[in-house]
């Protein structure tokens, strides 16, 4: 008889009248907006604009959904395109299925190009965004627990995880490996924090230490994990994938640490910096007197100056005559 364990819930949806509320894409979207509204705070502090990250991210956020979405499906093909079952399914993203590889690739794609639009450097961005993420990946995996998906092998443990019988799962008590991964990317964020104001994190080291972490976790709790997945040389697909972006995050640290020591002085250009002014244009409408008159007024008051000055040696010389004729 198992005395302790996390119940799963009865259902991940929730129907609102005839508007379902699912679990899933309720914890997807507020992890998005914990990780808008903080990376916001750090991008000002840094000396950013307010907004410029929910801005960019307008971008990143769509390109992060469809990445996480096509690593899924194209990494368990099995699950929506053999046979029996339905290929429209791979569509059904509330369901659940986001590989966290590809919204992170694709999702700096969309940040990419929504930087280069304001001429902001990507690694700043990365940066300021990178415990932000963390976060919401925090909260995003308790969207696997509404949906009982993503656990680990059978365990007694009091902190197990109990799941009802369904569709291609079978009724017991598991470990949480969500809850596992969503507290150690809470830790992973903190990390990130201490690190980058202890050491000033910059041009993208910030954001490389918080791949790097994620991985070392993400490759242990995968191990644990027991749902259908590839695997390679014995190990599940998703644990090479951690270990070769590990490796790839540290080098990036060991790298740029050498090659631009330091932090960006300058993170967002101001907006109206780089705007061309036309040529031969007057500036009165911005406060600012064209110079082209200035320089023809100062020339007109020397002309006069000059003739003034000309014209008083004149008057000396025409007033001396006459006074040696009156006398």
């Amino acid at each position: 008889m198992d005395l302790a364990y996390i119940p799963s819930p009865s259902t991940g949806v929730i129907h609102l009248g005839p508007l379902p509320l699912r679990g899933y894409a309720f914890c997807i979207i507020i992890g998005v907006f914990v990780a808008v509204w903080y990376g916001n705070k750090r991008w000002v502090a840094r000396g950013g604009k307010a907004g410029t990250v929910a801005d960019i991210a307008v971008w990143a956020v769509p390109f992060g959904l469809v990445g996480g979405r096509l690593y899924h499906v194209i990494t368990d093909y099995q699950l929506y395109f053999s046979e029996g079952e339905n290929w429209v399914d791979a569509f059904k993203i509330w369901e659940g299925g986001l590989g966290i590889w590809g919204a992170i690739a694709l999702g700096a794609v969309g940040a990419w190009i929504g930087c280069r639009r304001r001429g902001i450097p990507l690694p700043a961005y990365a940066d300021a965004l990178a415990p932000g993420i963390a976060f919401a990946q925090a909260i995003g995996r308790w969207g696997n627990w509404f949906n009982q998906e993503l656990y680990g092998k059978p365990t007694d443990l009091p902190w197990g995880l109990k799941i009802t019988a369904g569709a291609n799962r079978e009724a017991g008590i598991y470990h949480p490996t969500f809850l596992y991964e969503s507290l150690w990317c809470v830790g992973v964020a903190l990390l990130v924090i201490w690190a980058d104001r202890r050491f000033k994190l910059g041009h993208g080291r910030a954001f490389a230490l918080y791949v790097a972490a994620y991985c070392a976790g993400r490759g242990w709790i995968e191990y644990m994990r027991v749902d259908e997945a590839h695997h390679v040389l014995g190990l599940r697909l998703n644990v090479w994938t951690a270990i070769f972006v590990f490796m790839l995050a540290v080098a990036y640290i060991v790298i740029s640490a050498r090659v631009r020591p330091g932090r960006e002085a300058v993170v967002e250009p101001p907006r109206d910096a780089a705007a061309p002014v036309e040529a031969g244009k007057d500036e009165d409408e911005d406060g600012v007197e064209d110079a082209a008159p200035k320089t023809s007024e100062a020339d007109a008051d020397a002309d006069d100056s000059a003739e003034e000055r000309k014209g008083k040696p004149e008057q000396a010389e025409n007033s001396g005559s006459g006074s040696a004729a009156k006398g």
